[in-house]
Formats: C-alpha cells, structure tokens, sequence
C-alpha cells in the first residue's frame, strides 16, 4: 500500500496522535484550507451544526489558562503553550435524541477528516476530550455557549515526534457475520458458535 496508489488507505495507516510539536506556526490559510476539506464530513439534512473556535499567537494563553484553571491535575503552562494551534470544535446541542446524535457521529467525522487532512500537509493532532473539557467554567472561558456542546479540543502543529505504530486489532476479531435467519440473542448466547465469520 502507497500513497499514490491508495492516498486514503495510506493516510488512514499512516496518520499519528502527535503530542510534541514543532515551535513553527502553522499558517491561518492552512486550518482554514483544512476545515474546508473537512466540511465535506456526511451530516444528515446537510444541518452542519459545527462552529470553530481557534487559538494562536498570543491568544493561545486564552485557552492556556482556562485549561490551567479547569484541570485536575497541575499542568505547565510553558508546556501548554508549545502548542502552536488550539482549535475547538463545537456543535449545537439539540433537544431531539435523534439529531443530536446524528450531529455529534458528523462532528466526530469532521474531525477525522480534518486530522487526515492535516496529516497529508505535514500537520500533525491530537483530539483531546480531558475531564477539564466538560468543566462549565472551561467552557464558558473558552467560548463555548450553554446551549452547545464542545466535541473535541485540536491541539495541532508540525510534529516534533512522530511515535510508532501502535497495532489495531483485526475486524475480524469483532466481527459477527449473519448468514441465516437466526435470533442474535441466539448468536452471542450459544456455546458453540466460536467463529461467526464462517
């Protein structure tokens, strides 16, 4: 598998959680260009119910300290602001049970664009949902209205360190395959189904 022949396959294989970046700006031309590809993320009714909210320069000690005063555990702040970008993803927190779920899995799904598409670039990510990120006052320091809900804190820049792959465990191993009628309480209950891929 390469990138020329497979550049979704590869990306997907190939892409990291970066966690040390580089001191190096990534330019304000590249998120956009970014969250433009990722816009393209499957969201039912085309509602598109993201916003964004990003950090950089010196507003990066904006989010910095509402991280600081939010987290459990200590942080540094001269770590926290190694960080070149800081971007929050956002969507409305809607009353159906429904939507709401269909507009986070779209969210969820922007990101993943977003991370693969920084990563062709040379960008590295990494989606932070910390128990800091559901503190009231994290969120209200860091933009996020009561009548939304914060789907992932970005913290990206060009990676200092790009760690190993780590492996996956097969499909196969969690896959249930159903090729006749059968009840699926039946399937998980039955001592002798062993292999349900077969």
């Amino acid at each position: 598998m390469d990138s020329q022949t497979n550049p979704v396959a590869y990306a997907i294989r190939e892409r990291r959680t970066i966690k040390k970046f580089k001191p190096d700006p990534v330019s304000l031309e590249l998120i956009c260009e970014l969250l433009n590809i990722s816009v393209w993320a499957p969201n039912h009714g085309l509602r598109e119910p993201w916003r964004f909210v990003l950090f950089v320069d010196e507003g990066r000690q904006v989010i910095v300290d509402a991280i600081i005063q939010n987290a459990v555990k200590k942080r540094d702040p001269e770590t926290l602001l190694c960080v070149p970008a800081y971007l929050l993803v956002i969507i409305n927190e809607d009353l159906r049970t429904r939507e709401r779920d269909e507009d986070y899995a779209a969210a969820c799904t922007l990101i993943q664009n977003f991370m693969l598409a920084a990563w062709e670039q040379g960008v590295g990510v990494i989606w932070k949902t910390e128990p800091f990120t559901y503190q009231p006052g994290f969120l209200q320091a860091a933009g996020v209205k009561e009548d939304e809900k914060l789907v992932g804190l970005l913290q990206l820049g060009y990676p200092e360190v790009v760690p190993e792959a780590r492996l996956r465990t097969t499909a196969e191993e969690k896959l249930t395959v159903v090729r006749s009628r059968i009840k699926l309480e039946d399937v998980y209950t039955n001592d002798s189904v062993t292999d349900n891929t077969k």
